[in-house]
């Protein structure tokens, strides 16, 4: 018999356990092909799909991919997503991820190298209403997508996942990925229910994936209107001189961390962190007052907010520890608080002057 090697050993030592080490021994004798052909990364031309695209964060990875070169094709149902979100420059089919049909024409047309998939019902208080919609879209439409990646040979699915609903209440802080999961909402469990499957996947039919769980993401494109987006909702609530209000006490706390930061994470992840789960994340806590205060001045906001009760369902603070996306995938945020901010209140004030300020951001 021939022994493992000891870097193949030391998981079983550390706690990831014996299924895991078991398959890493398979994949390292060739039982299971795991090992296709070395991705293209960045700096070459790769055709990609964005689930999502049309959405605050997924445009922004859309922008980035196609000015790094990429041939992009864009799916997204536009329930919250924006068409003047979409660049000009991509593929777009509006469509439900939950229509196995209307996704498999796109597969077989595009023939997708990456999935990059942002798509997804992400309301707290909503899927605390709906739960069964939450399953349907968030899970059963992933599960479409999987199975499609596995069929079409897709090379490696990256997958926009939460790092403030998986954990639930923190246990410690900041987060690190060995925290126990325990979502306190149905938005946080369908989101972890499809990390199980992509470890499953990758397991059967060695589909490379990626996770990269999500703190509070904040900047230009976010809803002003909808019920998630904080810095969104208080920035314009202030430039149009309306009062806003403060859920609960306040004192929550969130890792605040601008969108450009986390494209630059699913830029990363094209060609790295293989099989891994990545918290993105500055590690520290921003609280709610915090954000009100700096909001309020950027703003020259003249009332002071009102508080009203707190949503069922919310964690009262989480921030994550990034230390192993910073080692291994080499991102480390770049973007201050208040500078995202400032550009941010920016982006904001310009959509006012070019239309109708009430109008304006959605």
């Amino acid at each position: 018999m021939i022994p493992a090697p000891e870097r193949m050993i030391k998981p079983l030592l550390d706690g990831r356990g014996f299924i895991v080490w078991i398959w890493e021994i398979r994949r390292e004798w060739g039982i299971i092909a795991l090992e296709r052909e070395q991705f293209k990364g960045r700096g070459a031309t790769m055709r990609i799909l964005v689930t999502g695209g049309a959405g605050f964060i997924g445009s922004h990875v859309v922008d980035a991919l196609i000015e790094e070169g990429h041939e992009v094709t864009v799916v997204d149902d536009l329930s919250t997503g924006k068409r003047r979100n979409l660049n000009p420059q991509a593929k777009f089919y509006r469509l439900d991820i939950r229509d196995a049909s209307g996704l498999e024409e796109v597969f077989a047309s595009e023939r997708p190298e990456i999935v990059d998939h942002h798509a997804a019902k992400a309301n707290v208080r909503e899927s605390l209403r709906d739960p069964v919609l939450y399953a349907e879209v968030n899970v059963i439409g992933s599960l479409n997508l999987l199975e499609l990646s596995r069929k079409y040979e897709v090379k490696k699915f990256i997958y926009a996942s939460t790092g403030g609903a998986v954990y639930g209440e923190p246990e410690y802080l900041p987060a690190d990925e060995a925290h126990p999961i325990n979502p306190l909402d149905p938005y946080g469990a369908s989101k972890h229910f499809v990390e199980h499957y992509l470890h499953l996947y990758g397991i059967n039919y060695g589909l490379h994936y990626t996770i990269l769980r999500y703190p509070n993401v904040y900047g230009p494109r976010q809803d002003p209107y909808g019920e998630a987006g904080v810095v969104a909702i208080f920035t314009g609530q202030m430039l149009r001189g309306e009062q806003a209000v403060i859920n609960g006490s306040g004192e929550q706390e969130r890792d605040f961390v601008y969108v450009d930061d986390i494209v630059e994470a699913n830029l990363l992840a094209l060609d790295k962190g293989d099989g891994e789960i990545y918290n993105l994340g500055w590690g520290f806590g921003t609280s709610v007052n915090e954000i009100f205060a700096r909001l309020k001045e950027f703003t020259g906001y003249a009332l002071d907010p009102v508080h009203g009760p707190p949503i069922q369902g919310e964690v009262f603070k989480i921030y994550l520890d990034a230390t192993k996306a910073r080692e291994e995938l080499g991102w480390v945020p770049q973007v201050s608080l208040d500078e995202g901010l400032r550009r941010t209140v920016e982006y904001f004030r310009e959509k006012a002057r070019a239309g109708n300020p009430r109008k304006f951001g959605v």
